[in-house]
């Protein structure tokens, strides 16, 4: 992350900090919000504004409409998913669910809120919105089966390091094929690629599977079935890259990652766990910044 300030590091921090808590406590956190009174419960999350305000008023482009939808949009994402709980108990997928994940995905992938941040702390922009999802779908909607969860088992790298095996030869010719990925001799320090695998992992690789199997693949599953959600999700997820690298419709990046998803989603859905998908994900994108 670029331009990092005192005050973009705290951001950082204030952001992380639900990720954290959910990743470690979610059936904790779900019991104590629901304990809370209904005007807390959807009004706390207007806090999640607290790090635009650190970070455009330290850059000196702090602006009231900015501010607005910053605190407005969390309380109305849990607003709305109060109201889908409350009209799809048995969790088979609401029009609430549908229409919350439609926002957060073009928010990111068309960029709207970007200009909101000062140059090189768009992650911001995204924490923000990870944590506004957590808080509406974990501890307000109550999804089951999301399967968000840092505490890593032996059976996550088993899956989703197994996955990366299936998917390595299919992206390698492929890739090759349509002149997409390009090899090249990149060998860093143990310290440096470990790091940079983490820094995937957390800020790339969690926020996508977490967005794309835990909720997309979850909820399609309970209407469509395992194996169409499947498909469905990692189409979505192969559309999402429509403009990455590219100024125009990157059919090549959206094929190959629409075939990645569907590994990821194999690693997701046999636990049900973000852990497997994710060590899939971020290994997938470490090696292609190594040698591709």
């Amino acid at each position: 992350m670029q331009n990092v300030t005192p005050a973009a590091m705290a951001a950082l921090t204030l952001e992380l900090a639900p990720a954290v808590l959910f990743g470690c406590m979610t059936e904790r956190i779900a019991r104590t919000v629901a304990c809370w009174p209904m005007a807390l419960r959807v009004g706390l999350p207007a806090l999640f504004v607290v790090p635009y305000v650190l970070v455009s008023i330290s850059a000196h482009i702090f602006r009231w409409e900015w501010f607005a939808l910053y605190a407005a949009l969390p309380v109305a994402i849990a607003w709305l998913l109060m109201r889908a709980a409350a009209a799809d108990p048995e969790q088979r997928g609401d029009w609430r669910d549908a229409f919350i994940l439609l926002v957060l995905g073009l928010a990111v992938d068309l960029r709207w809120f970007d200009s909101a941040w000062p140059a090189g702390l768009r992650a911001l922009n995204e924490l923000f919105l990870v944590d506004a999802g957590l808080y509406g779908f974990l501890a307000i909607r109550k999804l089951s089966g999301t399967g968000f969860d840092f505490h890593l088992k032996w059976s996550d790298w088993k899956t989703g390091l197994r996955e990366l095996l299936f998917f390595t030869p299919v992206v390698l010719a492929l890739g090759l094929a349509l002149g997409f990925i390009h090899p090249h001799p990149n060998i860093p320090g143990i310290g440096s690629a470990l790091l940079r695998w983490v820094a995937i992992f957390f800020f790339t690789a969690v926020p996508e599977e977490l967005f794309f199997r835990a909720w997309v693949q979850n909820l399609l599953e309970r209407r469509v079935g395992r194996r169409p959600a499947l498909i469905l999700a990692s189409v979505l997820f192969g559309l999402s890259h429509f403009n990455k690298r590219s100024a125009h419709f990157n059919w090549r990046y959206v094929l190959l990652a629409t075939i990645a998803g569907i590994f990821y989603g194999r690693a997701w859905r046999e636990h049900r766990r973000v852990p497997a998908s994710t060590i899939t994900h971020a290994s997938v994108d470490w090696l292609w910044s190594l040698w591709f």
